[in-house]
């Protein structure tokens, strides 16, 4: 199966077991699995030839014994986008579309599938999170499957259609008076004095993996090879670092060749931490209070935003942050072009892509992969004034030629 080592500290590299460690007690800094690549013996034939799920890359996945869950989830559609495309002038664009992701309909299926089955491996008997949604989601529905108790913790003033898609399953949902923010930071206590298996923190090293598989995806679906950009949305950071970071571990066991795209990140205006600091020359983020309506990545404080940083500046990437008017026009773009309808966190991705464009970060001539990693009808909301109201008729094939004939449209009789 896996080929993991242990964890090892991102920031001074000190080495831990492959346990359920919080930070690095030399430094405080976040820990990540390594892995012994020379054990890794795969060819593309020997993946290609198994299931359809994120476990066909099992073994640079940070588990020691077989997947309990997250048997559907994963190899999400590569969409070749050529409307999208003609339309913003590109030649080749692409949307990885998580929006699809079982069973959640959203990235977040891929690394609970991770941390539940690491979870229960380390002996967790109670799964939890903080989450603005989707991850809450995601937990509840894996943790139903697996028959574990489950607790999220979530802002109480998430959307209501993703309060329903964790209640659905019947968790214990706490609503937390504050943001994002507020809640994690009360989960860190939690999980401190009573042991849980919060998936994105003391498991967080875990849950993080799961993220690497968006990468190694992409690069199968293209045939094996990498495109020229990626740009990815930035919430606590977990996923921009690791689709990275699963490029480069490909190349390391010899699947793929070449160089490796720019990577780069998408935010909000009203909570850009991670693109301020890159704009202003930081290694770190400085903290922001959210106000955007791209809730599921308003996260003002990320775990992680130093390695986005670092991971966008080591591909010559760049940022985007974008306005709120920005993501509505374009999720309404996505919809209408390609037939795709994505929360904000999607519309984020697409709007500062075509800022980027607009900017001549990326060049007409060079392939681009959109990150899409949510799905548009858990924020139905976000769209309700844009929409054409139906236009009502009666039952008769009278009522509908004069309305026909009002909208002065040709129809040719059969």
């Amino acid at each position: 199966m896996s080929a993991l080592i242990g964890l090892q500290c991102h920031l001074c590299k000190a080495k831990f077991p492959a346990e359920a460690l919080w930070a690095c007690e030399k430094c405080l800094g976040p820990l990540e699995p390594i892995y012994n690549y020379a054990a890794v013996a795969v060819t593309r034939d020997e993946i290609e030839r198994r299931p359809k799920n994120l476990w066909r890359y099992h073994e640079l996945l940070p588990i020691t014994g077989e997947p309990r869950t997250g048997f559907n989830s994963g190899f999400t559609p590569l969409v070749r986008c050529t409307r999208l495309a003609d339309r913003l002038g590109l030649r080749e664009l692409h949307v990885k579309d998580d929006s699809v992701n079982h069973p959640t309909l959203s990235y977040k299926d891929r690394v609970v599938s991770v941390a539940a089955t690491r979870a229960l491996e380390l002996g967790f008997d109670v799964l939890a999170c903080a989450s603005t949604g989707n991850l809450a989601n995601s937990v509840a529905a894996h943790a139903a499957r697996l028959g574990v108790e489950c607790c999220v913790f979530i802002p109480d003033n998430l959307e209501a259609g993703k309060l329903l898609g964790s209640a659905v399953y019947r968790p214990t949902i706490l609503a937390i008076a504050g943001n994002y923010d507020d809640v994690n930071r009360l989960c860190t206590q939690v999980g401190d004095r009573y042991g849980w298996g919060f998936v994105n923190i003391n498991l967080r090293a875990y849950y993080a993996e799961g993220a690497k598989t968006m990468g190694f995806e992409i690069v199968e679906q293209l045939g094996w090879r990498y495109p020229d950009h990626v740009v990815s949305p930035v919430a606590g950071g977990t996923l921009l670092p690791r689709i990275l970071r699963g490029f480069r571990e490909l190349r390391e066991v010899g699947l793929a060749e070449g160089e490796l795209p720019h990577v780069h990140a998408a935010q909000a205006a009203g909570c850009a931490p991670v693109v301020n600091a890159l704009a202003e020359g930081l290694d770190y983020p400085e903290p922001v209070r959210p106000n955007t309506i791209a809730k599921s990545i308003a996260i003002g404080n990320p775990a992680d935003g130093f390695q986005v940083i670092e991971a966008v500046r080591s591909t010559g990437g760049a940022g985007a942050a974008v306005s709120d008017k920005q993501i509505v026009d374009a999720i309404q773009l996505l919809a209408e072009t390609e037939g795709i309808f994505t929360e904000p966190a999607g519309g984020t991705t697409l709007a500062a892509t075509i800022d980027l464009l607009r900017r001549g970060v990326i060049g007409p001539d060079e392939s681009v992969v959109v990150c899409v990693t949510g799905n548009g009808y858990k924020t139905a909301e976000v769209m309700a004034d844009r929409l054409l109201p139906p236009v009502n008729l009666g039952r008769s094939f009278k009522e509908f030629e004069l309305w026909l004939e009002t909208r002065k449209v040709s129809a040719t009789p059969a």
